[in-house]
């Protein structure tokens, strides 16, 4: 029954070493901007929203906050268009992309992240899926705000950290235009392999006050290729999609008023379309997953058709201080691949009632989600009471509808509905010119209502010393009761930053982040258990009247404690972090790819991350970063973390980017970048089970050129083209799936 939950030796690449002083440039805190005064130059401090909900300087903030800002978002536009390359390229914390248009097993410190657009969460929590970050287009992002470790600030979700992708913001006068074009290809196949994409921006503001920022972009794929030249198959994932033969498009329109220096009110909206069209089915067999030539794709093209819609006001002579009220709705269409029996790695699918070809045809997906609710952000100064001390309060109301169904129509888990209360407060208080102390609460309420429904019968595979290697069964068609059940969660922080130099701060917290773990995953394999298996013989053999309850299978509510200490140095020349942290959790959520099972259990987290950029000279700078992390749990519920937690939350332990960035007088920029990561073979339960992921790494190269009056580039991601396996992609069905071979990029960008 859900409960009211709980309050809270690796070989090194040998370039690693060399990457310990060095993230790439301006995706930390920094000095920020610099104005004139009266003939002296005053250094404006970098400013963040993410962490607090309202405006403060980075130094204030007792969390790991980094900043990619425009220019550096220019930069990864050379190399992909996609948010998750750059922020897995540029943050330590993030793991490596997967390099598909999913998430899956991305993740930030080992645990979940929550991704915002503008402030409003993208994220679907009743059944979390990861197609999110990937999917929207880097050229209509002004900024990237991540914060590291667990958030409840935006609401449930942010148990590893959190990522907000701030939008383009409008320029004063007549419209300006900015052009992008892109061409990209794998030298393994050039032809089958272009992938050419277009993006049109315009800003302005008229002369009546109206601002606005448009921003389109089209995109298509063709064929992916590995290091080794072989073709990469369209769903090595397992029902996730690709990257191959893809066709999306994005749009941005946004519009903003000010109504008086104090007042403003914007709108926005954004909407995404994506259909991959794969020619083959993939084999998921070792030694690792590929396109079966054998066997054309029968089912439907995957698909994406989201939407979301906010409306904000802002005043900054509130009574109460600075006042923020967001209401926002979104509208997630999202259908999977279409995927067939094959034991170990999909040994679960809906039944046909045939045996000899028991994937049933309408084995494909849709998830269907509306989200929508309304924030209050309130930022009131304390100044009467102490200098310098400021009060954050407000709430948040949400509410939320989701189901997936089959291609039949039927469901496949039970049609959920949630409404979210939250009310939160946080203070921040200086304690003399140095120290800065800042705390807070938020309390949740999720009231959940769960309809009864009937999970459609499937056709599972148990290990066997057979030749086939298991023995079949089949799961009957099974009634699930719901209900109505609640949760409810208390969370806090408490933090403080101590300033060395007026550069430096040391840093450090705790912080707690709040999920509940995939309902509509549990309820999805309800009955999924040899306990309603029948013979394929007889496929019908529970009794008359056989159901489970969701109150039998419905998970708890994830509480996550983070822990971090930090130290952190900006200025014009170099700017450098180092931080440790530890997360822990009571009912930690782990998927097991073989068994098809969802289980919570104690856990912990712990790792280190170092980043920072220096100026060597007038035209060259280094840069880069090193992040280890590893993690344990309790496989058994005695209460001891007996094992390593499984690849699909940890794939790399260690991982290094370091980068070289020469600047020359007629504006020509060269980067080029060496990545790695060490390999992973540890016992994730008690058995001595492992998978190993192997050690990797590759080298990059990007230049860019002023060209009649614009910005000629090109790039080589892989330059040698060497063959490795992409350790994130491998992690989600523990089967290698090989990363991208070399691929090149030739684009233009310019603004009229």
């Amino acid at each position: 029954m859900p409960r009211p939950c709980r309050r809270a030796r690796l070989p090194l690449i040998g370039f690693a070493l060399a990457a310990m002083l060095a993230a790439p440039p301006r995706v930390m805190a920094q000095s920020g901007s610099t104005v004139p005064t009266d003939g002296a130059t005053v250094t404006l401090p970098e400013m963040t929203v993410t962490g607090t909900r309202a405006p403060r300087p980075i130094e204030d903030v007792p969390q790991t906050v980094q900043v990619i800002d425009r220019d550096e978002i220019e930069r990864q536009l050379i190399l992909s268009p996609s948010p998750s390359d750059a922020v897995a390229r540029l943050v330590p914390g993030y793991s490596p992309s997967n390099q598909t248009i999913s998430g899956a097993s991305e993740n930030f410190r080992g645990r979940d992240a929550l991704v915002l657009l503008d402030g409003v969460p993208l994220n679907t929590p009743l059944r979390d899926v990861s197609r999110i970050l990937a999917l929207l287009d880097l050229n209509a992002v002004e900024r990237i705000e991540t914060v590291a470790g667990a958030s409840s600030l935006y609401g449930a979700g942010a148990t590893g950290g959190t990522i907000n992708i701030i939008t383009r913001r409008p320029t004063e006068g007549p419209a300006q235009v900015t052009l992008n074009t892109a061409l990209r290809a794998f030298t393994a196949n050039p032809g089958r392999s272009l992938a050419p994409e277009l993006s049109l921006g315009v800003t302005g503001r008229t002369q009546g006050g109206l601002d606005y920022v448009l921003n389109g972009n089209l995109r298509h794929t063709g064929r992916t290729y590995d290091g080794r030249g072989r073709a990469l198959p369209s769903d090595a994932l397992l029902g996730q999609g690709g990257a191959d033969r893809t066709d999306s498009g994005n749009l941005l329109a946004k519009f903003g008023y000010d109504i008086d220096v104090a007042r403003r009110v914007e709108v926005s909206a954004t909407v995404i379309r994506l259909a991959q069209d794969p020619d083959f089915l993939t084999l998921y067999s070792p030694p690792r997953a590929r396109p079966d030539f054998n066997t054309p794709y029968p089912g439907r093209s995957v698909r994406e058709s989201s939407q979301s819609f906010s409306a904000r006001y802002t005043d900054t002579d509130f009574a109460l201080g600075n006042l923020s009220v967001v209401a926002y709705y979104n509208e997630i269409e999202k259908r999977f691949n279409f995927t067939q029996f094959s034991y170990p790695y999909n040994s679960v699918v809906y039944y046909s009632g045939n045996p000899a070809a028991p994937t049933s045809a309408a084995n494909q997906t849709t998830l269907y989600s509306t989200r929508y609710g309304v924030n209050l952000t309130v930022d009131t100064s304390l100044d009467r009471l102490l200098g310098g001390a400021r009060l954050t309060w407000g709430g948040d109301v949400i509410h939320e509808r989701t189901r997936q169904e089959l291609l039949s129509g039927e469901n496949v888990f039970t049609p959920l509905e949630q409404t979210t209360l939250a009310g939160f407060g946080l203070l921040q208080v200086p304690v003399g010119p140095r120290l800065t102390l800042r705390g807070g609460l938020r309390y949740e309420h999720f009231a959940l209502s769960v309809d009864d429904f009937v999970r459609p019968a499937a056709y599972t595979g148990v290990a066997a010393r057979n030749a086939a290697g298991f023995s079949p069964f089949v799961l009957p068609a099974l009634r699930v009761s719901g209900g109505n059940f609640s949760y409810d969660a208390i969370t806090g922080n408490a933090g403080a930053t101590f300033r060395l130099t007026d550069r430096a701060e040391l840093y450090g917290g705790f912080s707690q982040g709040f999920a509940l773990p995939d309902v509509g995953s549990f309820t999805r394999r309800a009955g999924l258990s040899t306990a309603f298996a029948c013979p394929v013989a007889r496929p019908n053999c529970l009794p008359a009247g056989a159901s489970v309850g969701y109150a039998n299978i419905g998970p708890e509510a994830q509480v996550v404690n983070s822990y971090e200490v930090g130290v952190r140095r900006r200025g014009e020349d170099a700017n450098a972090g180092l931080v440790g942290f530890i997360s822990t959790s009571d009912q930690g959520v782990t998927f097991d790819p073989l068994t098809n099972r969802i289980s919570q259990q104690k856990e912990m987290i712990w790792g280190a991350e170092l980043n920072g950029d220096v100026k060597l000279s007038q035209r060259f700078s280094l840069a880069g970063l090193l992040a280890y992390r590893e993690g344990r749990y309790d496989t058994d519920g005695d209460g001891h973390l007996d094992s390593f937690l499984p690849n699909n939350r940890i794939a790399t332990p260690f991982r290094a980017v370091l980068s070289g960035i020469w600047q020359f007088e007629e504006g020509t920029m060269l980067r080029a970048e060496v990545v790695g990561f060490t390999g992973r073979n540890q016992r994730i339960d008690r058995s001595g089970t492992r998978y190993k992921i192997e050690d990797g790494g590759t080298m990059n190269l990007a230049v860019s050129t002023p060209v009649l009056g614009g910005q000629a580039y090109a790039s080589v991601e892989n330059l040698f083209d060497t063959g490795y396996q992409n350790p994130t992609a491998t992690s989600v069905r523990n089967l290698p799936v090989e990363a991208f071979g070399r691929t090149m990029t030739f684009g233009y960008r310019k603004t009229f």
